[in-house]
Parts: structure tokens; sequence; C-alpha cells
């Protein structure tokens, strides 16, 4: 069992007052292209007659009710016609006004995040400039996931081979664009970030999901057959599509991890698998690879088009059975006396990392995928307190570990003695899922815990801390700025932004 790569402390002191957030007005500020010159002709006019010439050969059967293609990404010169053939099927969309781009980082670290352009209003490429939807771009930003990581775009093709071909096809037409970099996403990850980028999915959008399909050869590390080398990458690859066109996000994952297919966009693609629509058609538009043009087999990228079709509109999603399953009291028990022995056993020397270490079988219910803190007390005062936010395992490991984690790794107190140990009462608080709120008025004390983020700082306060401190949603809000190491003001700041969640907090008698 892995612990968690982020622990939060929770609960700090100070003063302060509130006041109106107030809209900024931005100026033009373009978010250059960074691969004109070298992945493609910084040269405007060479650039459209490329494009145009990859437009024009694509033959499409024009569907207005085009919603998502997958398409690649390598040079133009040799993807250029297959990803021609999906932007253009959705330059079909006569009524299109936004696209959202979705690829992700080759290069740059982003565990569980994705990142997107805060400060910037348009794109900029040899073709001109193109608007981003800073009203889009404002609102996933509120979310903890979203993220702007400029670093994140310097190189990066995935985004950026999309951006000059949709300019292309859609020359004239008045659309914005929300472009999206993936980091390196988990299970979890790519649904969360899947309902937020489907909430765009308004009847008008269209996405553009960006990869590149199977990377053959010692290049890449990746040599499953050595003969008929095209035919067995189209097999290979067609065992992917066919997982893709039919929706199957947990299908198509187990196929790449039982073949190893080097498909470098998995999740781009499990993001997009993630919020189709409930209904929905699929197909095969394009295929082609690098080694038909240039000849050598021995090292060749297979590349795809895949066009979906439907209403636009995410599928509205029912809770999974396990979700409904409650904690019973007797979880909670088992769940105190499990953080009670693991502080115990550790005092012992012992170094428990699993429920079962414990004698504890986790029900359902606790193995449940959630985020928890594990507090500490003495006579009322605290004595340690640290979690988790986001649910990303299952509870049961979250308090095991946290546990031990507010007993000796609490940076505010020195590690817990043998001789405090009788004197200690537990808390859990087991948490729902965290979603962002427009404004920190939306917060409700006593209700909500709260995330504070302004410029690289976060803090977090639990939702029993405020109505124990006798707190209002000012001082609260003051407390935690101070806690995020910021002037006790900043969460009036218009770049602030807070996310919510709610608790299930049960303690020892």
């Amino acid at each position: 069992m892995s612990k968690s790569v982020w622990i939060v402390v929770c609960l700090a002191m100070a003063t302060g007052a509130c006041a109106r957030e107030e809209e900024v007005p931005m100026k033009k500020i373009c978010m250059e292209s960074t691969l004109a010159g070298s992945w493609y002709d910084a040269n405007p006019a060479r650039l459209r007659s490329e494009l145009d010439g990859y437009l024009q050969g694509a033959k499409v059967d024009a569907d207005p009710s085009i919603f998502a293609v997958v398409v690649p990404h390598a040079g133009y010169a040799y993807s250029g016609p297959c990803a021609a053939v999906g932007i253009k099927a959705i330059a079909a969309r006569k009524d299109l006004d936004r696209v959202v781009v979705i690829g992700f980082s080759h290069h740059v670290r982003l565990p569980n995040r994705a990142s997107l352009p805060s400060g910037e209003t348009h794109y900029r490429s040899p073709l001109g400039e193109t608007p981003l939807d800073v009203a889009a771009i404002a609102a996933l930003l509120k979310n903890p996931l979203f993220t702007d990581r400029p670093e994140t775009r310097q190189g990066e093709n995935s985004v950026e081979l999309e951006l000059p071909l949709l300019q292309a096809a859609l020359e004239g037409r008045d659309w914005k664009l929300v472009p999206v970099t993936l980091g390196q996403l988990d299970d979890d990850a790519r649904g969360q970030v899947a309902d937020a980028l489907g909430a765009l999915l308004d009847g008008k959008t269209a996405f553009v999901v960006s990869s590149d399909f199977t990377h053959y050869g010692p290049n890449f590390g990746y040599v499953p057959f050595r003969t008929n080398v095209e035919a067995n990458l189209r097999k290979l690859d067609g065992g992917a599509v066919e997982k893709i066109l039919a929706g199957d996000a947990d299908g198509f994952a187990a196929y790449c991890d039982e073949t190893g297919a080097t498909i470098c966009g998995q999740d781009s693609i499990g993001v997009l698998l993630r919020m189709l629509p409930a209904k929905f058609t699929a197909r095969e538009i394009a295929h082609d690879a690098s080694g038909r043009s240039t000849g050598d087999w021995k090292n060749s990228v297979s590349y795809e088009t895949l066009a979906f079709y439907g209403e636009g509109r995410p599928a509205k999603k029912e809770k999974a059975k396990a979700e409904k399953q409650e904690l019973t009291a007797a979880d909670k028990k088992v769940l105190l006396a499990l953080a009670r022995n693991a502080i115990r056993q550790a005092l012992d020397g012992q170094s428990p990392s699993d429920p079962e270490d414990l004698g504890v079988e986790p029900t359902a219910a606790m193995k449940r995928k959630m985020g928890g803190f594990v507090t500490l007390t003495i006579d009322g005062d605290l004595r340690g307190c640290i979690g988790e936010i986001f649910p990303r395992r299952a509870l049961a490991d979250v308090v095991l570990d946290h546990a031990l984690d507010a007993a000796f790794n609490d940076p505010r107190f020195p590690p817990l003695t043998a001789r405090e140990f009788s004197k200690i009462r537990v808390e859990i608080s087991a948490l729902t899922p965290p979603v962002p709120v427009a404004s920190y008025n939306d917060i409700e004390i006593g209700r909500h815990g709260m995330v504070l983020e302004l410029g690289g700082r976060s803090a977090v306060f639990l939702p029993q801390v405020a109505p124990e401190q006798g707190w209002d949603l000012a001082t609260t809000l003051t407390h935690l700025s101070y806690k995020a190491g910021l002037p006790g003001n900043a969460w009036k700041d218009p770049r602030a932004r807070f996310t919510v969640f709610e608790a299930v907090v049960f303690h020892e008698d």
C-alpha cells in the first residue's frame, strides 16, 4: 500500500474581514506557437498551402451530429493527411462555436492534474489569432484538478499540432478554443477530468482528442513481432480501436495493459471515453502509419482518426452501488479501533502497513475511495491532524496511514509518546469528493470543508473547524488565508479558487 503524495495538515489561527469580489478586465495576451519553424512551416503562405492541401484531399462524409474526433499529432508530413480527415469532419458542424483540444504532456511531470492557460486570451500561430474561451477556462481552473503549468505548452506537439489545422479548416468562422494539456492520470483522475470537461458538451462544442497510436520498433522499445509488421500493426491497433468505438474505457485500458500497446494518448482517449453521451455512434474514418510514407517498417508510428456522433451532451451518470453504501455504526467503530491500534503498534516498534496487519477485513463501505482526516486531541486540545482531500484509495487505508501521520508526523507537534497514548481521543472525518465553487459566497459554515488556492499556495479546513472556533465565514477565510502563508485578506483576491467538500465525522466516546 503506497501512501498518498499529498498530505494536508489542518487548523490555524488569525483574524480579518470581508470584501466583495471584483472582476478584473483582461488585456489581450497571446499564447504563442512554440513549434512554428520546427514542427511546421513558420511562413504563413506555405503553411496555409500545405494544410489546405491536406484538407482538400480529405474524404469526409459530412455529418452535423459529430461532436468529437481522435486525431494524431505527429509532424504534418507524416500524420497531416490522417488528422485533416478528422478536423474537416469537425468543420461540418455549422453551429460550432467552441473546440476543446485534449492533449497531454510528453515531457513534463504533472501527476493527476491538467494544465490550462490562465493568463492568455488568444492563441497565435503563423495563420493568425484564435480567441480562447477565457470564461470556460476560468471555470475549469476553479477545480483543483486543473492548474496552469506554462512549461507544458513549450514544445508540446500533442495540442499544438491540432491548432493550425483547426484554424485552416474553420477560417472565417466565429469560434473559441480551450486547449487542455493532461498530466499523467490514474483511473480516478481520468473520471474526474472527464466530469469537468464533459460539462462543456453543450451541443455547440466539439472535442479534438490528440493521440498517436502504436509506436513500433527498437527506437521505441516495442517490438512485439518481427514479421508481417504492417499487417500485425493494423491488427494491434484495430484491437484498441474496437474498444474505443464501443466506448469501453475499462476495456481500452485493459487492452493497452495486456498488449503493451504504445498508444501515447491513452489518458486523452480515456478522458473522452468517460464523457460520452448516453447515445452515440462512432467509426474509424482514417488510418495511416509513418512506415507507409517512409518505407521503413523497422520503426513506425500508427495514426488513427476516429469520429463520434450523437447529441453531443454528456450522459447522466447514476451513482455506483458502492457509493450508496454508507458507513454503518459498526464500520465507524472498526475504523476508530483501526486508527488507535495502528498508533499502539507503532509505539511498540511495529509498522502496520495494511488493515489486515491489524486483523481488520474492510467492509465494502470501508473500501470506498474517499478522502479522510484523522484528528487526535488531548483534553479537547489539538494533538495532531493530517489527511488527504481527494478520493484516490480505500478509506481504511487512508485512516491507517493518517492515524500514524497525526501521531508522529504532524510538524506542529513532537511525536506522540507512550505516556500520552491513553489520553488521546481519535476522531475521523470521511470526506465527500471535493467540488469547485464559483466564489467564497457559496461556502456554508458548518456544512462545508474548504480549500483555498492562490499563487501556488493552498490550505484546507475541515467542516467542523469553524463551528468549533465560533467563526463566521469572513473570520474562517481569514484564518484559512494565514494558514496558506498568505495575507489575511487573500481570500478576497479575484484569482483565489475555492473547493468545498462535506464530511462524515465520528469519534471515540
